[in-house]
């Protein structure tokens, strides 16, 4: 389904709302923008598979700009807002996007990249103008709403968030079928697990640029339901908006459970949440203590999935599953889970190894075939990975233990550092915190916390020997952090994700 259909069937209602200031934006609206837009693209000489990338903030027309190249078959990159002109110059011209498309907020960034982004035949901005870019509303106006001859069906390219080094561009195969009729795998997914249709309305409080928000907002409106989209997440915002809207599903990540968790009771108890039927997470492990109190507070409506851009495989589990298995992050519903070693043999439940997928779905990473060979299985057996580790409990559900390039090697002993950052984060003193790796003459490496306090009045060496005593009273001293340092910030992406190599 595209929004061509529902804006047959109901042209008015809205496709979604930007959350901060109201602005609706319908079925027909979006129909008629995407249709301009896709005009724009065939009388540029764009066909099926060609690429385009646009780089804005959660922004009213971010979506018009995903259908019409959803609809005219192309493959588009949605690029991170908070780029350097370096990064964001080396994925559009590594795309091999012929069209970019930005916004006056970004403009400083915009005219910065031209000169390396030689690929790219037309630039577009929105809101305003910059030096080598033509008006988008200009362009578009001149183009009939009515849809393009030879409508197919494109999809999203998106670059990883590059926390442990450069970003990869993920291509998988461009869907066949009728575009007015075939669903999207995403789509597919909500619709038999979490009940995606026509009349739920979606909270989405993360960037539009990754692939959780962007991928489960076009299934919404695949399914003909209501987004609405936070500009930025705030805590209590969150909680208003879904009483405001009556919202019945949505999807977060770990550090907003966190957030919305320590603001005061007087606040979380102060709105209405009862029209929540679904709550998803993903993209970042979730601490044990964090998930359970979400339970309790939201009750069994807190859905989660493992799962990557590459699509290769896809695991989930409920509320219910969860209390059983607390910690796991479910049983896959698509491909097979092996848990391997550093010889490439299976290992029995219980023991952590690198988690591959087999038969599930295929990827490459564009122009990169040293990466796309590095995440298949060295034996040929047809599996890949996203670089995982974890383990299977005897019922077959799946833990995860931390990143392999994470994992810190302390006189020959593996430590995860995921384990104590769970900790930490329980914390009441602390609202994030990384562990990582320093070198050590002795021991090679050594374990070493990065935190960010509640409050920077806090930090100094009395906050550093309580979440010291703190962390070893919950776990073997070994993998805690010899010592502390304190950030104001860290460098964590709005995903979730952190940049743990920053």
């Amino acid at each position: 389904m595209y929004p061509g259909v529902h804006a047959k069937t109901d042209p008015d209602k809205p496709a979604y709302v930007m959350a901060a200031t109201g602005q609706v934006v319908t079925y027909g609206q979006l129909d008629e923008a995407s249709n301009r837009l896709a005009h724009v693209f065939r009388d540029l000489g764009l066909r099926r598979g060609d690429h385009v990338a646009l780089m804005l903030e959660n922004h009213p027309r971010f979506f018009e700009i995903v259908w019409a190249a959803q609809r005219s078959g192309l493959y588009y990159t949605a690029i991170s807002s908070r780029l350097t002109p370096n990064e964001a110059a080396y994925i559009v011209d590594d795309c091999g996007a012929q069209v970019f498309i930005t916004s006056k907020k970004l403009a400083d960034v915009a005219q910065l990249i031209t000169a390396d982004t030689p690929k790219v035949r037309l630039r577009l901005i929105i809101d305003g103008s910059a030096a080598g870019y033509e008006s988008y509303e200009d362009t578009v106006a001149t183009q009939p709403a009515t849809p393009i001859d030879d409508e197919a069906m494109g999809y999203d390219m998106l670059y990883s968030s590059g926390t442990t080094g450069r970003p990869k561009g993920v291509q998988v195969p461009l869907p066949e079928g009728d575009i007015a009729t075939t669903p999207m795998p995403v789509n597919l997914l909500g619709q038999m697990l979490y009940g995606f249709r026509p009349d739920m309305r979606y909270i989405s409080p993360a960037p539009l640029y990754h692939a959780a928000p962007l991928r489960f907002c076009v299934a919404v409106m695949q399914s003909g339901g209501t987004v609405v989209v936070m500009e930025h997440f705030d805590p209590e915002d969150a909680l208003r908006l879904i009483e405001e809207h009556s919202i019945t599903h949505s999807q977060w990540v770990p550090t907003m459970f966190v957030r919305m968790l320590k603001l005061d009771d007087d606040v979380r108890t102060r709105y209405d949440l009862s029209s929540l039927e679904v709550a998803i997470h993903a993209a970042a492990p979730c601490p044990v203590p964090v998930k359970k109190q979400m339970i309790d507070w939201w009750g069994p409506v807190i859905y989660e999935y493992y799962a990557g851009t590459e699509g290769n495989g896809f695991c989930a589990i409920t509320s219910q599953e969860w209390l059983e298995h607390p910690g796991s992050v479910g049983k896959p519903l698509v491909g097979e889970l092996h848990i391997v070693d550093d010889d490439g043999s299976e290992l029995p439940p219980g023991q952590a190894g690198t988690i591959y997928f087999g038969n599930g779905g295929q990827f490459e990473y564009h122009n990169d075939p040293e990466k796309t060979e590095g995440s298949k299985d060295p034996k040929g057996r047809g599996w890949s990975t996203l670089g995982d580790i974890g383990y299977v409990d005897d019922d077959g559900y799946l833990y995860l233990t931390d990143r392999k390039a994470y994992m810190i090697i302390s006189g020959g002993v593996n430590i995860y550092p995921q384990e104590a950052e769970n900790v930490l984060t329980m914390h009441p003193k602390v609202l994030d915190v990384a562990v990582i790796g320093v070198p050590n003459e002795e021991m090679g490496e050594e374990v070493k916390a990065i935190v960010q306090p509640v409050s920077m009045a806090d930090a100094g060496p009395h906050l550093e020997r309580e979440l010291l005593d703190y962390c070893r009273a919950n776990l073997a001293h070994y993998k805690c952090p010899r010592t502390i340092e304190f950030e104001a910030e860290l460098p964590r992406h709005p995903t979730g994700k952190l940049y743990k190599r920053l």
